[in-house]
């Protein structure tokens, strides 16, 4: 699918395949996220029960985790909170992600249990970090041996393509006609961020209402100082999914 940004006085267009998020807004993808989007979508065939999404804040670890979530009908766990009330909703739905195990993992001989079971269930479990199995601070060493043993998909940070290609869809969402010049300004200056980029859009969107102008590169250059440059990659699910 072509994105078109109706942006004057020449138009502004970015072609990258697109894919419907499932219960979501529209997933871009580029070569920086084009392994963890067919890892989501060659579910159930996975050659291994469990699988590890890692990349940066902001990158977009969650909004996968939410389409293959909407998937599989799994539930969702915060690693920090992961206890044993975690087992019988796995053993029922035979699907599970759970979110940021680099941040700590609230019972490691449950998530050890959980992999275990998900090989001889036949059931599914995708895990989220923000570094390499290597790198995580794991004291049960079934559970380390185990988790550098899984091979992890990585999201890289956006690219420039796919990034300018947010950017004119957030404002193609709002209904904004933003000329390519400022795009690219946004672009080069802002965070590696897909939240960023929401964020960023919005203010432009506030500005732009409260000055009763169109999103100039002022504008830009105002909505990028009124954003903090942090994410906190938090999942987006409806509670009634959560362990």
């Amino acid at each position: 699918m072509t994105v078109r940004a109706n942006a004057q006085p020449e138009q502004l267009v970015l072609d990258l395949p697109h894919r419907q998020a499932q219960g979501a807004q529209d997933f871009l993808v580029s070569s920086s996220n084009a392994a963890a989007v067919e890892l989501v979508d060659s579910w159930p065939h996975w050659p291994r029960p469990t699988a590890l999404v890692v990349g940066p804040a902001g990158v977009g670890k969650s909004h996968l985790a939410n389409v293959w979530r909407l998937r599989s009908e799994a539930a969702l766990v915060a690693a920090q909170s992961l206890a044993e009330t975690a087992v019988p909703v796995f053993e029922q739905r035979r699907a599970l992600v759970v979110e940021d195990v680099d941040r700590g993992i609230g019972n490691e001989q449950v998530l050890f249990h959980l992999m275990n079971l998900a090989r001889e269930k036949s059931g599914s479990l995708l895990l989220t970090s923000r570094v390499a199995p290597g790198e995580l601070s794991i004291a049960l060493p079934d559970l380390r041996s185990r988790l550098r043993a899984t091979a992890p998909v990585a999201i890289e940070p956006p690219d420039d393509g796919l990034l300018r290609s947010v950017l004119v869809k957030l404002f193609s969402d709002l209904q904004l006609a933003v000329e390519p010049h400022v795009v690219s300004y946004l672009a080069l200056h802002m965070d590696r961020s897909m939240e960023v980029a929401v964020q960023v859009v919005a203010a432009c969107d506030r500005l732009s209402l409260a000055m009763q102008r169109k999103v100039t590169r002022a504008v830009a250059a105002a909505a990028l100082a009124a954003v903090a440059p942090q994410s906190d990659d938090g999942p987006d699910v409806g509670e009634d999914d959560t362990v």
